[in-house]
């Protein structure tokens, strides 16, 4: 028989600052572990103040209240005869670092700090955090009394080392030192450590698990070894979403992962492995050459075994993890489960009734409702599932009373106690997206509401034109681009405020207990936030969007999907029907078309999208790489476009500023917040663009000389 080990790594629902909420987390975390027979148990990068606490890093609270957090678990009863690895801020030397705290039985063995900092994208580790870039150096660190008072220890090793069991050894390797060319785990592997822990804080975005995996796979792929992987899961304040996914890798092979997506806050994954699978995979005379010039690490001791017999006579005859498949879901499911999974965390911890959205009949609208419907069938999954959290987070919002037994008899059912559509139409709205709007409504089961809007702005129309003895027209009736404009702008800004009217009374209107307010919802999505295409404080000004970080193609792709696994026959109206903004009048000649008025399609904004953003190029880069990439189209032709894209781009940047802060889930999302850092009054493209005119002139007179 081979040397057995069972091990535990979790996805954790944190919330940043909420060290109460954290550390019970935590804790629960290690109960569900050592249930499960492990004798290590990893957890996510930042654990114990949570991942999302930005400058509140800065501040020596978050540290102090961390420590105080650490001396609870560390002296819990429950958290005995178990190795932990704990993730957690430290100052050393007056500086900050992300570190991992090692303990067993009321001993810390080892605080290791992150050697890589994720400093690009959406992190911003460098600004709290220095690197430890002493690899291989190890450090004495003076313990706060608080933990030394209940470990009996004053100092303690701070550094790059690893740890030895009596028939083992684990080393720590943190999130972006995975992803780095000269990741920890090599050396470490060739001094002899055997068991890698990996804490992440990684959020989710469109198509990234793969990448992820792939990584995580190559990591013991070529040298063996066990590999486990935490990550946090859901939201912890702000724009990101985590998306779980704790795994166990062995020798490159998957034996155990958590859900990518889910309403459950503690989720602890354990697998039975054989050490000796690592020690024979590992054999190879080209391997042992490498290993015999290897860098050595410090070892600390644990006098214990990870692979000891455990107590609970139903886990002795273990049995190993076979590999599984791992499924990845379509980008269709991610934005359905990821979506749903950031709002239900939203809602819940934001203490508010439920959230409001104006439909309008168009299909972004319509998106942003079916994500709630989304979120709403999850909870009652839940619910029905037993998930005491959600139940009890449920009765909440909806309004009971602490001692109700209510539970949503439907995902329609909590849908109509929570969630408020408005169709907030003008005489510029069709017969077709009014009814669309009701349609939708009453089959996710929404609380819907059908207004006119007409006599607000004729009223501000009115006071202007009182001053200017002068009535601005549309267009189409006469009036120039300016006028047109404006009366448009003044329709879509009104929305806004009826919005915020609607979502501030609602609740009390419909007698719910203590009244109450409900989070507006935006529905503007990726592209027309790229292009500037939509009013700066209308709908779009709201206090979160769900589909922000998504493009209109993929928003498509979504309610397809909806449309036949929600059971929504209603969405291929929305499907079929011209994306219009409805703000100006209609004809016989004349319906307003979005992508007509922005002078570009939805699928070449998501081109330059990511040529801007995730290839990191100017005007003259896209143009140069759409060369290759339009081959159906002419230098002149794809200049043009070029130019219409970065002039409307750079007018509209401004409105980046006011941006509601959406859920971040594309590559080239242009979220000015710290994701896509850019200035927001531009000069004209000149240097650039001369440069272009000067390719496309001499293209198309090599083009006339060919033919001559």
């Amino acid at each position: 028989m081979g040397h057995l080990v069972t091990l535990a790594t979790c996805s954790l629902n944190q919330f940043a600052m909420d060290f109460t909420g954290n550390c019970e987390r935590i804790i629960e975390s290690i109960r569900k572990a050592k249930s499960g027979g492990a004798m290590l148990r990893v957890g996510p990068e930042l654990e114990v103040c949570g991942y999302g606490c930005l400058d509140h890093l800065l501040e020596s609270d978050t540290f102090l209240h961390s420590w105080e957090v650490l001396a609870t678990i560390i002296n819990h009863e429950e958290c005995q005869d178990i190795v932990l690895d704990i993730g957690t801020p430290v100052r050393h030397k007056n500086t900050r670092y992300n570190c991992r705290i090692i303990s067993y039985n009321r001993k810390i063995i080892l605080i290791r700090p992150k050697m890589s900092l994720a400093n690009d994208g959406n992190y911003r580790e460098m600004r709290y955090f220095t690197p430890w870039l002493k690899a291989g150096e190890v450090e004495e660190y003076y313990l706060e009394s608080i933990v030394g008072a209940i470990t009996k220890q004053e100092k303690v090793p701070f550094g790059d080392g690893i740890i030895s069991t009596i028939d083992t050894c684990f080393a720590c390797e943190t999130c972006e030192e995975l992803f780095s060319p000269m990741a920890p785990h090599g050396p470490m592997g060739l001094d002899g450590v055997e068991i890698f822990t990996n804490s992440s804080g990684s959020h989710h975005e469109l198509r990234k698990l793969n990448t992820r995996i792939s990584l995580i796979l190559e990591a013991t792929r070529k040298s063996g070894g066990i590999y486990l992987y935490a990550n946090q899961i859901g939201c912890d304040g702000d724009r990101l979403y985590y998306d779980g996914s704790a795994m166990i890798i062995v020798n490159g092979i998957v034996v155990a992962i958590n859900p990518q997506f889910s309403l459950t806050e503690v989720e602890v994954l354990t697998a039975t492995i054989d050490l000796e699978d690592v020690r024979t995979f590992r054999c190879s005379p080209s391997r042992g050459l490498q290993a015999q010039g290897s860098r050595k690490f410090q070892r600390f001791e644990i006098p214990t075994r990870l692979s000891k017999s455990v107590k609970n006579p139903e886990l002795r005859r273990r049995k190993e993890s076979d590999e599984i498949e791992v499924r990845y879901h379509s980008p269709e499911e991610e934005i359905s489960l990821g979506a749903a999974c950031w709002l239900w965390d939203y809602l819940r911890r934001s203490g508010v009734a439920g959230y409001f959205v104006p439909l309008s009949g168009g299909i972004d609208s319509c998106a942003t409702s079916v994500l709630v419907y989304s979120m709403c069938r999850l909870v009652y999954e839940a619910v029905c599932n037993g998930n005491e959290q959600v139940i009890k987070d449920a009765r909440r919002i909806a309004g009971e009373l602490e001692d109700s037994q209510w539970k949503p008899a439907s995902a329609e059912d909590f849908c109509n106690r929570i969630f408020h559509t408005c169709f907030m139409g003008s005489k510029n709205s069709s017969r077709e997206t009014r009814s669309r709007a009701k349609n939708l409504a009453t089959a996710i089961g929404a609380y819907h509401i059908d207004i006119d809007i007409d006599k607000v702005t004729t009223a501000i129309v009115d006071v202007f034109s009182g001053w200017s003895r002068w009535i601005p027209r549309f267009k189409s009736n006469g009036g120039s681009s300016t006028e047109n404009l404006a009366l448009q702008n003044i329709q879509a800004r009104s929305r806004m405020v009826l919005a915020y009217l609607f979502a501030q009374l609602v609740p009390t209107f419909r007698a719910r207990r203590d009244g109450g307010a409900l989070l507006v919802l935006g529905s503007a999505n990726v592209d027309e936030s790229l292009r500037g295409y939509y009013t700066k404080y209308d709908c779009s000004a709201a206090d979160i969007n769900p589909i922000g970080g998504i493009s209109k193609t993929d928003l498509k792709r979504f309610i397809a999907y909806a449309q036949q696994n929600f059971n929504l026959p209603v969405l291929e109206s929305f499907l079929t029907a011209t994306p219009t903004a409805e703000l100006e009048p209609i004809s016989a000649t004349y319906v307003q078309s979005d992508e007509v008025d922005m002078g570009i399609t939805y699928a070449e904004l998501s081109v330059f999208g990511r040529l801007r953003k995730v290839h990191k190029l100017g005007p003259w880069g896209c143009y140069t790489k759409l060369l290759s990439l339009w081959q159906d189209r002419t230098p002149r032709q794809i200049y043009e476009k070029t130019r219409h894209f970065f002039r409307s781009y750079a007018i509209n940047r401004h409105k980046m500023t006011t941006l509601t802060p959406s859920l971040h889930m594309e590559a080239y999302s242009p979220d000015d917040n710290r994701f896509d850092l850019r200035p927001f009054l531009y000069p004209s493209f000149s240097w650039p663009y001369r440069k272009i005119e000067a390719h496309v002139a001499k293209t198309e007179e090599e083009h006339l000389q060919a033919l001559s």
